[in-house]
């Protein structure tokens, strides 16, 4: 039971830190936003923050490193062309345990020059792409949405690829 509990615990370690950075992005010139006729793609590279996990169902099953509650936070650095142009705080809650398959809600904001953009994902642990929603943002991002993919390259590294959609209405409406 204890090698089940560690590699449970090691599953859901590298499910959080992968969506921990749920973000990497690409060009600078990419944080200026989306122009308001066009869909936009970003693509920016991550490094991820130190592993935070916070225990916050006190109702613990000894035979599962996690409960039902229990989240992990993560606060990552983004990248373009080598150039530090953002962050992210993302939060991710234990919805589902053993001996159920894990699952996990994330959200998250992405913080980048002129604005931010919000995502939300269901997922659950290994090495498998993450599949993104995103659902809004402020500033040049006030009307987008769309979708993306998060992959991890190890715990440390990652690559966010984001489809921003400007929902926008269209025919002179405001």
């Amino acid at each position: 039971m204890n090698d089940c509990k560690v590699a449970l615990a090691g599953a859901v370690v590298a499910l959080v830190l992968s969506l921990a950075g749920v973000v990497s992005f690409a060009a600078a010139s990419q944080a200026a936003g989306p122009d308001p006729a066009k869909s936009q793609t970003l693509v920016f590279d991550m490094v991820f923050s130190p592993f935070e996990f916070v225990q916050v169902n006190n109702v613990r099953d000894p035979n599962s490193p996690v409960s039902l509650g229990d989240e992990t936070v993560a606060h990552d650095q983004l990248f373009s062309n080598g150039k530090l142009v953002g962050d992210d705080a993302i939060t991710n809650v234990v919805v589902s345990v053993p001996p159920d398959t894990v699952a996990v809600l994330t959200t998250g904001v992405f913080r980048l020059p002129g604005g931010s953009i919000a995502i939300q994902a269901f997922t659950g642990p290994g090495p498998a792409p993450k599949q993104l929603a995103v659902t809004g943002g402020t500033g040049s991002y006030a009307n987008v949405g769309g979708d993306g993919t998060l992959v991890e390259f190890d715990q440390f590294h990652g690559k966010l690829t984001l489809h921003l959609l400007s929902l926008v209405a269209r025919g002179g409406g405001s």
